[in-house]
C-alpha cells in the first residue's frame, strides 16, 4: 500500500529506557547499524577525522537483489543529541534526534527530502525498487526496524 509522495517526510520514534549517552554509543557506533537497517549494508568513512560535520561516508545498500553505494556528508553533530547526514544521489537528509524523556531517551529518527528527490534517484527507484512512493513506505517501515532494533540492542 502506498501512502502519498516519495519525498515526504518519514518518521520513526521510540522511547528508549537508557540515557542519552549510552544511546548515542550505540548509535555512532556505524559497524553495528547494518544488524538493525534493512537496507544499509555498511558505512565506510571516506575522510580522517571520525564522527564530524563535513565527514564524507560511502553507503552501501541493499534491497533484495539490488545493490548500491551512497556518498553521504555528514551536516551536523550536537554529540549526545543530534546526527544529521545528506545523502546527495537521493537529496535526502537522514535526521537522527535524542532527548532525555521519562528516565530514558527519546528517539526520533527522520528523513526529509528538503529539496525533492533528485532525479537519479527517481529513475533508480523506478527501475530497481519498485518506485519511488513504493520505496519511501518500504523506508519508513525500515526506519521503524532500525529504530526498535536500537533500541532492543541498548536495553540488552
Amino acid at each position: 500500500m502506498t501512502t502519498g509522495d516519495a519525498a515526504r517526510e518519514l518518521r520513526a520514534e521510540a522511547l528508549i529506557d537508557a540515557p542519552t549517552e549510552q544511546v548515542w554509543a550505540l548509535l555512532t557506533d556505524f559497524a553495528q547499524l547494518s544488524q538493525w537497517s534493512p537496507e544499509t549494508v555498511r558505512m565506510i568513512p571516506l575522510k580522517r577525522g571520525g564522527l564530524r560535520a563535513g565527514q564524507w561516508y560511502l553507503g552501501i545498500n541493499r534491497r533484495k537483489g539490488v545493490v548500491w553505494p551512497t556518498r553521504s556528508v555528514v551536516a551536523d553533530v550536537v554529540p549526545g543529541r543530534r546526527l544529521v547526514w545528506d545523502t546527495r544521489s537521493s537529496g535526502a537528509q537522514w535526521v537522527w534526534e535524542l532527548e532525555p524523556a521519562d528516565g530514558g531517551t527519546q528517539v526520533v529518527h527522520r528523513r526529509p527530502v528538503p529539496e525533492g528527490n533528485t532525479l537519479m534517484s527517481k529513475v533508480f527507484a523506478a527501475a530497481f525498487l519498485g518506485g519511488g512512493v513504493e520505496h519511501a513506505d518500504e523506508l519508513e517501515g525500515g526506519m521503524a526496524t532500525t529504530v526498535a532494533g536500537l533500541k532492543a540492542a541498548v536495553e540488552g
